[in-house]
């Protein structure tokens, strides 16, 4: 926090662009859950608020999150309904507290590194593709579906090609416009200016945009974007206290009596917290000051943000690597920035939406784009190869995964390969033998575990009748009981075999020791 005071300026620019673009993310996830619109919107503020001030981080971002949109969308059907689902949420919530006082939060600590890289550069892609459609002019719907597979027989590049056979000149104009000006704003060109460090580039983009469809409408009147045909940002408009009184929803707390609504928020705990987890992994890797971020404070706060969120009437929250992305790229610097983005969705909600309104979706669709591209650069494929395969492979697997099905088993996907290369790395080298003559050396190298059985079964049976065999297990620190029962059945079998055995510093039990010197 101590550092906000010296980044304000940063911070608030920063903040105005996270908001610009989780307004509409906030709108897209609830259509895409199933849930009222406003449930978005009082998950993006509560994300910005609560959880942004009990954080553990200082550049993550919370709020809806799209990996859980499937999991939102499912509970509610088989619920019946929103308000027995909200005591899922709250039941999540305090369940997500509980996590950080037994501090749960240090698993993340066993995601590799090329699995970490993989997300990022997977939710890049993700990005990059799903905004396609909107700057290209079809927003059939908004950016909450992130699943590769959307409907029986389509996918995300079925739609970039229906989207590109059916573009409208119009957005592809404002897009192109918004994004060259991007590209500009951070050019060598006129990056020496100071207006470039004072003024948001995201922020000129929007006003751009934003002009630009408003001068169409002016001189063009079959030429501009259309809110009625979805390519606007839409908030609902108050009119009066009553009509905002209204859009709040409370949870029916007698659904906890059925057993399917414990079942969905053990789920739905579980989940988030992974992927909040992870988000606050990747944020750590982005943030610009390298800080590290208390896991266990962050599984509090988002607890503490989906207790408040269940009972109002929000959609259920996860710190999210696209808001925390584009937060550090437009600057942000503390939890400043969070805590702004959601205190302008609140004013956003309560005194602008009508101006909100007039912002296309292809303006922002261009300010994501951009902000994809640097999460998946070229560079970062070609330094995780030339890092080896055991580095690539997980990271390309992550990377796939997280693009053609989903966040989560993307990264499971990752650490399964991952997994691999660490068996293979650990079965492979993990004893050495040499002879000379009858005289034979089998050196365990490191650690042996049950792992290295098979391979010390195979190096054993290769000793000859009658000869001599040291067992040296001075590099090895720890031998598990595996090893201890190979080593004992080859003890027994030595003496009918006339080979003489010597143990060496091994580790294993006093069985071991105590047979040879019979």
């Amino acid at each position: 926090m101590g550092q906000g005071k010296h980044t304000w300026r940063a911070d608030a620019s920063a903040g105005l662009v996270v908001f610009l673009v989780a307004l509409p993310l906030c709108l897209g996830i609830a259509l895409a859950s199933g849930a009222p619109l406003f449930a978005g919107l009082l998950a993006g503020i509560i994300g910005g608020t609560v959880v942004a001030a009990l954080s553990g981080s200082e550049v993550s971002v919370s709020g809806p999150a799209a990996g859980l949109a499937v999991i939102v969308s499912a509970a509610i059907q088989h619920l019946g309904s929103y308000p027995a689902f909200q005591a899922c949420i709250v039941l999540a919530g305090a369940l997500q507290i509980v996590f950080g006082a037994l501090r749960f939060g240090s698993v993340a600590n066993y995601v590799p590194s090329s699995v970490l890289k993989g997300m990022l550069a997977g939710i890049g892609l993700v990005i990059i593709l799903k905004q396609i459609p909107h700057a290209v002019g079809r927003d059939n719907d908004y950016e909450g579906d992130f699943s590769f597979l959307e409907r029986a027989g389509e996918n995300t590049f079925t739609d970039i090609v229906k989207a590109l056979l059916t573009s409208n000149p119009e957005a592809i104009l404002i897009s192109l416009s918004c994004l060259l000006l991007l590209l500009a704003w951070d050019s060598p060109w006129l990056k020496p200016y100071r207006f470039t460090t004072l003024f948001p580039s995201a922020l000129a983009a929007v006003l751009l945009g934003t002009g630009m469809n408003e001068v169409f409408r002016g001189l063009f009147p079959n030429f501009y974007l259309r809110a009625e045909d979805g390519h606007l940002v839409s908030l609902p408009v108050l009119n009066n206290a009553q009509a905002l009184a209204n859009l709040f929803t409370f949870p029916d707390f007698g659904a906890l009596l059925r057993q399917e609504v414990w079942t969905t928020a053990v789920t739905l705990a579980s989940v988030a917290s992974l992927e909040t987890l992870l988000s606050l992994e990747a944020a750590d890797k982005l943030d610009p000051y390298r800080r590290l971020s208390s896991p266990n404070r962050e599984l509090f706060a988002q607890g503490a943000g989906n207790l408040c969120s269940g009972l109002i009437g929000g959609l259920p929250i996860t710190s999210v690597v696209v808001r925390t992305s584009a937060n550090v790229y437009a600057g942000g610097r503390s939890r400043n920035s969070a805590m702004l983005h959601g205190l302008l969705l609140l004013l956003a909600v309560l005194l602008i939406p009508t101006w909100l309104n007039h912002v296309p979706l292809s303006c922002l669709a261009a300010i994501l784009i951009l902000v994809g591209y640097k999460l998946c650069q070229p560079k970062l494929f070609t330094q995780m190869y030339t890092a080896g395969h055991a580095q690539f492979l997980p990271f390309l697997a992550t990377v796939l995964g997280v693009v053609l099905i989903d966040l989560l088993k993307g990264v499971m996907i990752g650490l399964a390969v991952g997994l691999f290369f660490v068996l293979r790395g650990n079965y492979h080298k993990a004893t050495t033998v040499v002879n000379d003559g009858d005289l034979y050396l089998l050196r365990f190298n490191k650690d042996m575990s049950f792992l290295n059985k098979a391979d010390l079964k195979l190096q054993l049976a290769r000793i000859p009748d009658g000869a001599q065999l040291l067992i040296d297990g001075h590099n090895a620190t720890f031998v598990d009981a595996d090893i201890d029962d190979v080593i004992s059945d080859f003890l027994e079998n030595a003496r009918h075999r006339r080979i003489r055995v010597e143990l060496k510093k091994t580790h294993g039990s006093a069985r071991n020791l105590a047979a040879m010197k019979e």
